[in-house]
């Protein structure tokens, strides 16, 4: 077949089809498997845990532009197998039954395409050295094998232990127009630093070291459980701030820790997702994390989570885009309303929980620090009346009344008379009630600028923003109230039904769930090919846009097939609401108001935080006062 080609002046001339050499194919795959150094050292990991180690290194130079090494303690590979790896589309991940079956639907290890050894040999120097495990330690059964850009430079015996080395070197080094689009070393070397944290994050059971410059950045050893990992990875405080999540359902299990709300982060770099022990980074599992913490977190703010699902593999496809970090559901509907729902109950359990992390500016502003007079206004700028300003050589003050004869007074005397009449005498505090040892958010003591309940708890002193607690507490009334009366969501019909334009598609989307959206109060009929009836709407979102409610639920039937936005849109204006009819900053409170607000946060979940994630309350421990006036 001849195809015509227009060139630069507009002329046509025929070209024929020809097949590409190899080495411009593994290049051209090189672009999607290979993007940049995380990418090829996510690929040579996974491959080092498909063999069976439990031990892998890591070495990065330049970021891993100049350097990366991979050594593992598995199998290894035979010489006749080395060679083989690095033809396109070998592997030795795919079992015989599935190979036969032509599918992989059922794929169990993390790597089955046979691209990324090739693809990486295409765009570097790699360096492939490997042993068999078991092989006879009398004789050299080691092999290597070297690759530059694609064309073989040597291949013969090597000397290492049982297992596999692997060496990347000048990656993109003949190829300048992918190298100039490399970030800076620190930035690469970030994102290696990611890829193995995730990986390191996955299996718990293998250790791993990462060394870049010669400098040892990470070292975990095998064996550890998934919390303590996950813990030694990210942060220790978040072994303190965060909650245990599980849940099994319907051949569904759920395992991982959550951050309480109050315990977040500007960017989403610290979501860890899992999928059958596979690092993702899939739309529909963060659309659930953010989901479950709808109402207890700003906008622009990220929960820290490390979730690990798992399902049958018959039930996700991994197949998906060729570096196997995204995946798809079979069931999109029932993956995301099982994590949302294992998140919330987790969440739940956290009662008034909140992080107790004062900023450490605030916290600087109670340091003691000496202050100059004022001799305009100072007391001590003048002397007492009828005593001199300086003491005699005895200590004393001295005074001449009338110019006549001295006599002497001890200047503390002096000072406590003087000050008596104006500050009181001081006295001994009472003791904390007996009751304040039975409620962990203490008892009223008073009440600071009209907005901050102060009290005393049995090992410290605790202080409450009134309207962000009062804001929790009203919200969590109003879900009890909306669930407690069953049946579907009571609506609000439309005076006149409102017409709503939409893509044919979207407008089948709703025809084929119109009964899930009568429970949701949403009643909507079909209006022509392209256009939909709306004519009742939730009674919480009376005063919404009707059109833009509609759009943004056929919106999410489109890329997740659930009602997803309907649930979160109800629960927002349900925290307006709540903002709005809770205790206002400013008002006065007596004290019985006071502790009625304590005990009722101490059994009202997720009352620890507001419903944009800030923390309602904050704890100063006794030990915390005691070193403020450098009593320990």
């Amino acid at each position: 077949m001849v195809l015509a080609n227009w060139d630069v002046r507009g002329y046509s001339r025929a070209m024929q089809i020809r097949r590409l050499p190899d080495t411009l194919v593994n290049q051209i795959a090189a672009g999607e498997v290979v993007e940049r150094p995380s990418a090829a050292l996510k690929e040579l990991i996974e491959n080092a845990i498909d063999a069976g180690a439990s031990q892998i290194g890591v070495r990065l130079m330049g970021g891993g532009r100049d350097l990366i090494e991979v050594t593992d303690n598995g199998c290894g590979m035979a010489p006749a197998d080395l060679s083989l790896a690095l033809e396109r589309h070998a592997t030795s991940k795919l079992p015989e039954d599935l190979l036969v079956d032509g599918s992989i639907s059922s794929v169990e290890t993390l790597g089955f395409r046979g691209e990324a050894l090739p693809s990486i040999a295409s765009v570097a120097r790699l360096t492939i050295e490997s042993r068999v495990r078991g092989a006879d330690s009398g004789q050299n059964q080691g092999w290597s094998r070297m690759v530059d850009h694609g064309v073989l430079l040597s291949d013969g015996p090597a000397a290492l232990p049982p297992g596999t080395r692997v060496r990347v070197e000048d990656l993109f080094g003949k190829v300048p127009a992918r190298r100039k689009f490399l970030r800076s070393d620190r930035s690469e070397y970030a994102a290696c630093l990611d890829a193995v944290r995730r990986l390191a994050m996955a299996r718990a059971d293998v250790g791993f070291t990462l060394h870049h410059q010669g400098r040892q950045s990470l070292s975990v050893q095998a064996g550890q459980d998934q919390v303590s990992r996950v813990a030694a990875l990210t942060s220790a405080e978040l072994l303190d701030n965060s909650v245990a999540v599980a849940m099994e359902r319907e051949g569904l299990r759920l395992g991982g820790v959550a951050s309480v709300p109050t315990y977040n982060r500007g960017l989403s770099d610290q979501q860890y997702l899992f999928v059958n022990g596979r690092p993702v980074r899939d739309k529909l599992l963060i659309g659930a994390v953010r989901g479950a913490y709808a109402d207890m977190l700003a906008r622009d703010r990220h929960a820290v989570v490390a979730l690990f699902l798992d399902l049958p593999p018959e039930d996700v496809d991994v197949n998906v885009h060729p570096a196997k970090t995204e995946v798809r559901f079979v069931d999109p509907a029932r993956v995301r309303g099982s994590i949302v729902s294992a998140l919330r109950q987790a969440l739940d359990s956290v009662g008034f929980r909140a992080v107790q992390r004062p900023s450490a500016d605030a916290m600087a502003a109670w340091q003691a620090e000496p202050v100059a007079p004022d001799p305009q206004n100072s007391f001590f700028a003048a002397p007492l009346a009828g005593y001199s300003a300086h003491p005699s050589p005895s200590g004393h003050y001295q005074s001449r009344p009338n110019g006549g004869g001295h006599f002497t007074v001890p200047a503390a005397n002096a000072v406590h008379e003087a000050f008596a009449p104006l500050y009181g005498r001081a006295e001994e505090a009472d003791a904390a009630p007996p009751d304040a040892a039975q409620h962990p958010l203490g008892i009223a003591r008073g009440q600071v600028a009209a907005t901050y309940i102060v009290a005393e708890a049995a090992d410290g002193l605790v202080l409450v923003d009134q309207h962000a607690a009062h804001e929790r507490l009203v919200l969590e009334r109003m879900r009890v109230a909306a669930e407690g009366q069953g049946g579907p969501m009571p609506s609000q019909r439309l005076l006149l039904p409102e017409v709503v334009e939409l893509d044919e598609p979207d407008c089948d989307r709703l025809e084929a769930r119109l009964e899930e959206l009568a429970e949701w109060g949403v009643e909507v009929e079909r209006f022509g090919p392209t256009a939909m009836l709306v004519r009742a709407i939730p009674a919480v979102l009376a005063k919404g846009d009707t059109g833009a409610l509609v759009a943004d639920i056929a919106a999410d039937l489109a890329e997740m097939g659930a009602m997803v936005r309907m649930k979160e849109r109800i629960d927002l204006v349900a925290a307006t609401m709540a903002c709005h009819g809770s205790v206002r900053a400013g008002r006065v409170l007596s004290v019985a108001e006071m502790n009625a607000l304590l005990r009722e946060m101490e059994v009202t979940p997720r009352s620890g935080q507001c419903n944009h994630g800030r923390p309602t309350w904050v704890k100063l421990a006794l030990t915390d006062v005691e070193k403020l006036f450098g009593r320990k």
